[in-house]
């Protein structure tokens, strides 16, 4: 592990949360995509291209880099294209999964318990979504309860408390996106969003150690 590039990421998180608090696009463009570069320069050093399973989350941190830039403007198309992004990582995600060795048992069980909670938050955004967001809010949303569920999977088949606690903690911080974009703009839904979905990242990127 590389503490220094944790510590980077750390310090670039404070300062795009001080970006957020003063509604800065300058301090937003300046500290999330060094904070962003922290988790991707993480994996590199704890050797994320020595196995495949690393090569597949490095992937899946890269996708999610560029949908932290994308999501940077307030604009419909580079939500839609951070979105897409996003989604394309959870599913580099689950193929990195895949790779590790996954319980298909206890992952078909979670996809189903899941279902619930899915449902619950497209109901929870509907009445707020333009026309326009809702088939990519209603595929994103599936695709990351498969993305939980192939992590429950995985830590079954061989137990990872951090890719466990980082699949939890990215779609629980997903939360305070979808709050912030659709429901209502608030200072509160970042200065919880961000730093648990920049702890998760971490911990994903730090479970390509050998």
């Amino acid at each position: 592990m590389t503490p220094a590039f944790v510590a980077a990421t750390l310090i670039a998180i404070g300062g795009l949360l001080a970006a957020e608090w003063r509604d800065s696009s300058a301090g937003r463009w300046l500290s999330k995509p060094l904070a962003s570069s922290g988790f991707v320069a993480t994996a590199l050093q704890c050797g994320a291209l020595a196995n495949a399973y690393g090569r597949a989350v490095m992937v899946a941190l890269s996708l999610c880099w560029l949908g932290d830039v994308l999501l940077i403007p307030k604009d419909t198309r580079a939500l839609r294209a951070g979105i897409s992004s996003f989604l394309a990582g959870h599913l580099a995600f689950v193929a990195a999964f895949a790779v590790r060795g996954v319980d298909l048992g206890a992952s078909a069980l979670a996809a189903l318990l899941l279902v619930a909670p899915g449902v619950f938050v497209l109901r929870w955004l509907a009445p707020h979504l333009p026309a326009p967001m809702r088939p990519a809010v209603v595929a994103y949303v599936a695709v990351i309860s498969v993305m939980l569920a192939a992590a429950i999977g995985t830590c079954v088949a061989a137990p990872s408390f951090k890719i466990i606690t980082a699949a939890l903690g990215f779609a629980v911080s997903d939360l305070s996106v979808a709050r912030d974009r659709f429901v209502r703009r608030s200072f509160v839904n970042p200065a919880w969003g961000l730093p648990l979905y920049y702890v998760a990242q971490l911990f994903f990127a730090t479970s390509v150690e050998p």
